[in-house]
């Protein structure tokens, strides 16, 4: 694993008129790979991830976990990192602040060595990701918290079991509690539990350490605690937002598309959108196809925590109802920043307007090419399905954003019969 090109000097040219067909299979998820790295920090040795995305936030993390006195690895899609009998428990600001997942840190530091300082976490620019449900879970555990010249300090002389219902169903703050529940002195319990495939994931990479968990998956976790974890080997599971990305591709350039690697369960939400807009579905244990005859129809979205639609894909849902038939209604429900992408689709010539939460898009039958800005991983990767939508060559730029999230995205698109070259900014 190299890690994908980062520069801010890079932007992909996207011809249009293209149509996605063909197989493609998914890598390990971006949102469970960087935790799963982080996790190896409550146990002293040798932990090895396989199917690990070849993406830029890995190397990036695993630079906040050399920093800590971890050794790193990574080879392939295998990621080994042995990490010492002490670790320091500062992270380091530029590291720490180039991507938002650095947060992760916090509570496997906390539990294990009951002790933490973090610089307020970087990464996409989609809306304010609070850390106050995660101070307020380590506070329930016996931790003490506090800001001090930007940087969240936790402090715990022990961890005692205790009950914690979040107000919002948070991925990081769900992780941030169990982990530090995890080497807590007696039982934890953790209602309104975010209920995503990449928490299970991180539970299952607990359990096999020697964690004591039980409803990961559901809206209440339950962790008894142990005095010490064991490091495993550990497969990260497949990545759905990828997967769907491919999917809705299919649908707006009227494409055919197999995508293995994935438990479909993981985005049936999304599969049953798109069999609404007149997608042909199929699914088997560990792939799903789509393919779409015609133009797509008009069809509203909420995003909602899981299992409801992805807020990952409200860039693509915009994509997809630009060049839909009729006048389709997104509605974002966790980060109000990401309807930054409807002026990057208002560039390429759709009727779109937002109005708080909602954006109201009315799709033509073929867009237009103009020079668009990525503004986050998700974004990118939906102004390129745009792009190959268009009427000529569209310039997506900022692209370091999804070398941050998609692994060879360029060969997985050119597979499929997309028209797409790096080229650079400045050129």
């Amino acid at each position: 694993m190299s890690g994908n090109p980062t520069s801010r000097e890079e932007s992909f040219l996207v011809t249009g008129g293209t149509r996605l067909a063909g197989e493609v299979s998914v890598a390990g998820a971006k949102n469970s790979v960087l935790k799963l790295m982080a996790v190896a920090l409550m146990a002293e040795g040798r932990t090895t991830l396989t199917n690990c995305p070849d993406i830029s936030d890995v190397p990036a993390m695993a630079e906040v976990l050399r920093h800590l006195g971890c050794v790193v690895e990574i080879s392939g899609d295998t990621v080994v990192i042995d990490t010492p009998a002490d670790v320091g428990h500062v992270a380091d600001d530029k590291a720490a602040q180039r991507l938002r997942a650095s947060v992760c840190i916090l509570g496997p530091l906390v539990g294990r060595f009951h002790r933490a300082v973090l610089s307020m976490p970087g990464g996409d620019a989609i809306g304010s990701r609070p850390l106050n449900w995660h101070q307020n879970g380590l506070n329930a555990l016996g931790a003490t918290t506090r800001m001090d010249h930007g940087r969240l300090v936790a402090e715990a002389t022990e961890l005692r079991g205790a009950g914690y219902k979040l107000s919002f169903p948070s991925v990081g703050a769900t992780e941030t509690f169990v982990t530090a529940a995890v080497l807590a002195k007696g039982t934890s319990v953790l209602e309104n539990a975010a209920r995503e495939p990449e928490i299970v994931d991180i539970c299952e990479l607990l359990t096999e350490m020697g964690a004591k968990i039980t409803g990961a998956g559901s809206s209440t976790i339950t962790i008894e605690g142990v005095d010490e974890l064991h490091p495993v080997s550990h497969r990260v599971v497949g990545d759905r937002i990828v997967a769907a990305t491919w999917a809705m591709g299919a649908v707006m350039t009227r494409g055919d598309v197999k995508v293995t690697g994935i438990d479909p369960m993981f985005i049936h939400v999304v599969l049953e959108k798109l069999r609404g807009v007149g997608a042909e579905v199929e699914t088997g244990a560990d792939w799903f196809q789509v393919s779409q005859q015609g133009r797509p129809r008009a069809r509203n979205v909420r995003t909602l925590p899981f299992p409801g639609f992805p807020t990952d894909l409200q860039p693509m849902a915009i994509a997809l109802a630009s060049v839909s038939d009729g006048l389709s209604v997104v509605t974002e429900n966790l980060f109000e920043a990401r309807f930054r992408f409807v002026e990057e689709m208002v560039r390429m010539g759709v009727d779109a307007e937002t109005d708080g939460h909602h954006a109201k898009i009315r799709g033509r039958e073929r867009l237009d090419s103009a020079t668009v800005w990525a503004s986050d991983i998700r974004a990118g990767a939906g102004l390129v399905l745009a792009g190959m939508c268009a009427d000529n060559v569209t310039e997506v730029c900022e692209i370091f954003h999804i070398d941050r999230g998609y692994s060879d995205f360029i060969g997985n698109v050119r597979s499929l019969g997309g028209q797409i070259e790096r080229v650079d900014t400045h050129r």
